[in-house]
């Protein structure tokens, strides 16, 4: 998730505030995440059919929008906020912060009442600071285990429901030369995605039920203490130590035919389906049965009070999240929609069913406090050290329990 327009490109004729004067006409600025991994789908593409579609019914609007990666999307917004020149409208990682300094809008203020109420419930909470919601979820996804079925016919294996299985199924597959019987990404690329997807499952999470951190909680714990006993520390996690093993080298090694199990989301259906491999997916196996819930992700946008145009950016959005819109932009990516509307759609739609069961757990997903401004640190910090919990001198309690100190007091400081 995941889950990021060049304002350094804008014409000098803006002059800092979007409209040209005299002819009333508006000109809004979109920074958004490049999804693609080609010039043949960037999201670039995407955009530019949907703003084309826009302005021939909106001539007195132009939307400019610039797609920047994912590894500079954020960055950038954050540079042009510094330097006085928001965005109109940023779709990015990320929104409490901007919301914290009463910079963005409030969802109340620019949407229509029909698509506002037609967020999926925990995405739009999710997009709330207290209580108010800042935030538009722009794509979501779920996850699920990913299983190659062939390594597991050869080995006469069924797909795990519980942890003990799951280790079991991993010991069955290292006998019989699977490079990486279980892929344990915890290097800094998404370790804060892994992490949180075994804490859930073994019935904890980043916070508590009123939403104060739990890092180190006792489920948390327990969790990564059996993480590193039961997996890494009988060589069940391969060759590569999984504080260096990062997401995108997991899914490679996974569409290589090397990994027999590792979690993952509707990307890899399309990338292991291009390299041949034939694979299977389950929810998530739970310390003593399936896992209660699963990891959500989603990424953002959101609009800027700088420039004003808090109605005409309205009007682009209400367009924007129209269901024809929300689902071509979901199937272009393989991505959930984030509308109950596009999801019913979606659901009902033959085409659509290799997403059906990320779609199946969306209902009971929880996504990363993202409402907290703290937040942004806490994953970097995560993603820096939590791999070394598991290594062979790792502390489970002690690398969690210090992530807990000093998210506590970031917390406190925000």
């Amino acid at each position: 998730m995941i889950a990021v327009v060049s304002a350094l490109g804008m014409t000098a004729a803006l002059g800092g505030c979007g409209s040209s004067g005299e002819s009333g006409d508006v000109t809004l600025r979109l920074v958004a995440a490049d999804y693609g991994d080609s010039d043949a789908n960037s999201s670039q593409k995407y955009w530019d059919a949907l703003v084309k579609e826009y302005e021939a019914d909106h001539p007195g609007i132009k939307v400019e929008v610039s797609v920047y990666s994912w590894t500079d999307v954020d960055r950038k917004v954050k540079e042009m906020v510094a330097a006085g020149k928001a965005p109109d409208m940023a779709q990015i990682g990320a929104y409490a912060d901007y919301a914290a300094k009463g910079q963005l809008y409030t969802a109340d203020e620019l949407l229509s009442i029909p698509v506002q109420a037609n967020f999926a419930l925990q995405l739009t909470d999710a997009g709330e600071r207290q209580r108010v919601q800042y935030g538009l979820p722009f794509a979501s996804s779920t996850r699920l285990l990913f299983y190659n079925k062939t390594l597991f016919t050869q080995a006469g294996l069924t797909p795990p429901k519980t942890w003990d299985q799951l280790a079991a199924d991993a010991e069955v597959l290292k006998a019989d030369g699977v490079k990486f019987p279980y892929a344990l990404p915890l290097g800094p690329e998404e370790a804060q995605a892994e992490t949180m997807q075994w804490m859930l499952s073994g019935g904890g999470g980043y916070t508590d039920d009123v939403g104060t951190y739990a890092i180190d909680s006792d489920e948390n714990v327990k969790t990564f203490t059996w993480l590193k006993d039961e997996l890494v520390g009988k060589g069940l996690t391969g060759p590569t130590a999984p504080a260096k093993l990062n997401r995108a080298d997991a899914f490679a090694a996974f569409t290589r035919g090397e990994v027999g199990m590792l979690s993952g989301h509707p990307t890899l259906m399309k990338m292991a389906t291009a390299k041949g491999v034939k694979y299977g997916m389950v929810p998530m196996p739970g310390a003593d049965g399936q896992s209660k819930s699963t990891l959500g992700v989603a990424d953002w946008m959101m609009a800027f009070k700088q420039n004003g145009h808090a109605e005409q950016v309205g009007d682009f959005l209400d367009f924007v999240y129209s269901d024809k819109n929300v689902l071509a932009f979901s199937r272009e990516y393989d991505l959930l929609p984030v509308t109950t509307s596009a999801s019913e759609a979606m659901a009902s739609d033959t085409d659509d069913q290799d997403l059906a069961p990320f779609l199946e757990e969306l209902p009971t997903a929880e996504l990363y406090p993202v409402d907290k401004t703290s937040w942004a640190g806490v994953s970097a910090d995560i993603k820096e050290r939590m791999g070394t919990a598991v290594g062979a001198d790792g502390s489970p309690a002690g690398v969690l329990g210090a992530l807990q100190a000093e998210a506590s007091a970031a917390d406190n400081g925000s």
